[in-house]
């Protein structure tokens, strides 16, 4: 705990403000392989599978960020209109918001606090920022950072910084981060000076996992309990 108020808070994405799924990444690829060629999507799906599993190895361990074009490029896949519109489509239903999500970043604004989402993602910024106007989100966001568009992915300090950055934020200790890694979210938010709330409930696949985990400042099982949590820290150093 530091003596300094919270000022702003920054989200993770998937598991975090959208509810945690385990997805079966080969059949996402396999369905989306069938619309760009039926004959051969056992082979393209395999391609693309293994391809994305290379990035997310690298952003493991080098915290170096992707695309779902670099993903196309090393599976040497083009992903046609329709394969894109299928590939969205499979996704869909993971990218459902938590039940308190809009009523947490309401809340938290209300409070004066700015509101950000920091997301390891492959996704472009307009596919992330079609998904929060659909749910409400965009308006209620200072800033958002999506991995897809600089150099690193969490934990890089650079991540965090630039989202901090994106909501106006000049002062670390000032942001509390909410995620659901340990490794990523909280360990990579502690090192740059920011608190850490962990969210417990995503199963996290083991060749997702890091060297090493963070203690969080905080454990919520709700993301509701976040404004009263941040009430009570601000009330001791007021």
């Amino acid at each position: 705990m530091t003596n300094t108020k919270i000022e702003a808070v920054l989200f993770d994405w998937g598991g975090t403000l959208a509810t945690w799924h385990t997805v079966d990444l080969y059949a996402v690829w396999r369905t989306v392989a069938a619309v760009i060629d039926e004959a051969r999507a056992d082979e393209l799906a395999s391609r693309l599978f293994e391809a994305e599993a290379s990035v997310w190895a690298r952003s493991r361990d080098r915290h170096l960020s992707s695309t779902l074009e670099e993903v196309c490029l090393l599976a040497d896949v083009v992903m046609t209109p329709a394969a894109q519109v299928e590939y969205e489509r499979q996704w869909h239903p993971h990218t459902e918001l938590e039940s308190d999500a809009i009523d947490t970043l309401r809340d938290l604004r209300a409070r004066g606090l700015k509101v950000g989402v920091l997301s390891n993602t492959i996704w472009s910024r307009s596919r992330h920022e079609e998904i929060f106007e659909r749910d409400g989100v965009l308006e209620l966001l200072d800033g958002a950072v999506y991995t897809s568009e600089i150099p690193y992915t969490k934990p890089h300090p650079e991540a965090f910084l630039s989202a901090m950055r994106a909501v106006g934020e000049s002062e670390p200790s000032r942001c509390l981060f909410v995620g659901d890694r340990l490794f990523d979210d909280v360990w990579g938010a502690q090192n740059v000076g920011m608190r850490a709330a962990h969210i417990p409930h995503s199963a996290i696949p083991v060749e997702q996992i890091g060297h090493t985990e963070g203690e969080p400042d905080a454990t919520v099982q709700r993301l509701s309990e976040l404004p009263a949590l941040i009430d009570t820290w601000n009330k001791a150093v007021a």
